[in-house]
């Protein structure tokens, strides 16, 4: 079995293929917020790619969670931070989700065998998910508006060095390897080498920082969300 790591949802279609696992990470912080709302309960997580949907959705009593350019949208009950879904607000609930990246490339990924939800804080539990059904993976980082950011891609790394430690899993293709070794290289001190980078400085200008050391750290929960498409619909479960 291969890894392989797409650095972009724009380069996403060179590396679409039906038959593999696609684990989308958004670090900072959409795949984070979702795997930690299934941790502390939701019963489902819709994701859209549009605020408008969002807002169509808000308007017939849903529950929402939106962001644009890391703030929170007016209209909506959570934002993009993990520390909105706590058990007592989302604790058997369904929500309605956009992000800026994270909920469209989830939308751009949603043909694959499998599409996973990956942080690191569901490191390993991604890895385990993979390694049961015994098919090639591609991680989607999200990036920031179709550019690629580091922290996502750094995840990528982290995926790939975990599943290839397992002799199950080979390398597919230069970026994998590219990512591995900026994991390798980085992984006892991951904060600071991404104290630098475009997305923690947009963090930081915002006051949100408080959920930075969260976003980073290892194998917290089990939980790995899954998407399902029923009549059209995107559902995380």
């Amino acid at each position: 079995m291969k890894i392989d790591v797409c650095f972009s949802p724009l380069l996403y279609p060179r590396y679409h293929d039906p038959e593999s696992i696609v684990v989308v990470t958004d670090i900072f912080r959409a795949t984070t917020s979702i795997v930690t709302a299934f941790q502390n309960g939701v019963q489902s997580i819709r994701p859209v790619a549009t605020v408008e949907e969002a807002r169509a959705y808000k308007e017939k009593g849903w529950l929402v969670g939106a962001e644009r350019n890391v703030r929170r949208c007016d209209f909506a009950d959570f934002g993009n931070s993990p520390f909105d879904y706590t058990p007592e607000k989302v604790s058997g609930r369904d929500i309605v989700f956009t992000t800026t990246n994270g909920t469209k490339a989830i939308t751009i990924a949603r043909d694959a065998y499998q599409v996973v939800i990956g942080a690191f804080i569901n490191l390993q539990a991604v890895a385990d998910y993979c390694l049961s059904y015994q098919r090639d993976v591609v991680v989607l980082a999200s990036g920031w508006e179709d550019k690629v950011n580091i922290e996502d891609t750094l995840y990528g790394g982290a995926l790939t060095e975990t599943l290839v430690a397992t002799g199950k899993y080979q390398l597919a293709t230069d970026a994998a390897r590219i990512t591995q070794e900026m994991w390798t290289t980085h992984k006892n001190n991951v904060r600071a080498y991404l104290k630098p980078t475009d997305h923690y400085a947009r963090l930081l200008a915002n006051h949100l920082e408080g959920s930075i050391d969260y976003c980073l750290s290892l194998s917290l929960t089990p939980k790995v969300p899954q998407l399902q498409v029923q009549d059209d619909v995107l559902l995380l479960k």
